[in-house]
C-alpha cells in the first residue's frame, strides 16, 4: 500500500500563472510541495501527505487535538490564500483527502459541471466576516459600593446582581441592534450571507461574548464600500465590538454535496 495520500486544498482553473504540475512559491501540510493536478477545464491543488497522520482513522485521533488542528488549517489556508492571489478558488474542506491523484481526476471529472458553476458564481467575489461581540462591564466596584459592602454584605451583594443583569442586558441589547443595523448596511452589498454559530470557548478571541458569527459574499470591487459601511453602522454604539475580516477565499459558500464515507475524500 501506498504510504502517502493525495490530500485535496481547492479547485481552480488553470491559468498561465497557474500551469498543471508543481506549483512554486507555497507549501502546504506537512511542509509538502503543491502540484495542480487537472481534468478537462479544471484542476486541483494537491499536496502528498503521510497515511499514517492522514488516513480516516488517523484523522479521528488528530482532529481532536487542536495544536495539530491549527497546524494544518494554517498551512491549508497559505494554500488557498496563494491560490486565490492568481485566480477564482473553490476552497475543499479542511483535510480532503484521496488515495492517489488519479482519484482526484476521477472526482474532478465526473464533478466538472458543479465545479464550473460554482468557479462561475465566485468569480471577482471574496469573502468577508464580520463578529459582533457584547461588552459587559467588569469594572471594580464604586469606592461608596466598597463601604457599603463592610456595614451590609448583603444589600451590596443583591444591589451588585441588579447592576450586572442591567449591564449584560444592556449590552445584549447593544449588540442585538449592531447586528440589526449590520445586516441592513451589508444586504445591500453582499450577494450571500451565511450565518455560524457564535464562537465560545477557545475559539473566542478578545474581550465581550460573541452574539454574532457572520460571512458576506462581496464583489471583490466593492470591497472597501463594505467594509466602511459595516463599520460606520455601529459607531456610536456603547457596549458593542465588531471585528471585520477578510477579505478571505469564499470558503463558507463552497458548500459541496456531502461525501462517502471513505478516506478518498468527498464526492461532487
Amino acid at each position: 500500500m501506498d504510504e502517502e495520500l493525495s490530500y485535496a486544498y481547492a479547485v481552480v482553473r488553470p491559468t498561465a500563472a497557474l500551469p498543471e504540475g508543481p506549483l512554486t512559491g507555497v507549501t502546504g501540510v506537512a511542509s509538502g510541495a503543491v502540484r495542480l493536478v487537472g481534468a478537462g477545464a479544471v484542476a486541483a491543488a494537491v499536496g502528498s501527505v503521510p497515511r499514517d497522520d492522514f488516513s480516516e482513522a488517523a484523522l479521528k485521533v488528530h482532529l481532536e487535538n487542536l495544536d495539530w488542528l491549527e497546524r494544518v488549517a494554517r498551512a491549508h489556508h497559505g494554500v488557498v490564500e496563494f491560490l486565490a492571489a492568481h485566480t477564482t478558488v473553490l476552497p475543499l474542506r479542511l483535510a480532503t483527502v484521496y488515495v492517489d491523484d488519479d482519484r482526484v481526476r476521477d472526482v474532478l471529472r465526473r464533478g466538472q459541471e458543479t465545479f464550473t458553476r460554482m468557479l462561475n458564481r465566485f468569480a471577482d467575489h471574496v469573502e468577508w466576516g464580520v463578529k459582533v461581540y457584547a461588552e459587559i462591564p467588569r469594572g471594580p466596584a464604586a469606592p461608596e459600593e466598597a463601604d457599603t459592602a463592610v456595614s451590609d454584605p448583603g444589600r451590596t451583594y443583591l444591589r451588585r446582581r441588579r447592576q450586572q443583569r442591567e449591564d449584560r442586558g444592556a449590552a445584549w441589547s447593544a449588540a442585538a441592534e449592531a447586528v440589526r443595523r449590520i445586516e441592513a448596511e451589508a444586504g445591500q452589498i453582499a450577494v450571500e450571507w451565511a450565518r455560524h454559530r457564535p464562537q465560545q470557548g477557545q475559539l473566542a478571541v478578545g474581550t465581550g461574548e460573541n452574539v454574532a458569527n457572520d460571512s458576506y459574499l462581496v464583489p471583490g470591487s466593492r470591497s472597501e464600500e463594505f467594509r466602511e459601511r459595516v463599520r460606520r453602522s455601529t459607531q456610536e454604539l456603547r457596549g458593542v465590538r465588531v471585528e471585520i475580516t477578510g477579505p478571505w477565499a469564499p470558503y463558507s459558500f463552497a458548500v459541496l454535496p456531502e461525501p462517502e464515507a471513505s478516506e478518498e475524500g468527498p464526492r461532487p
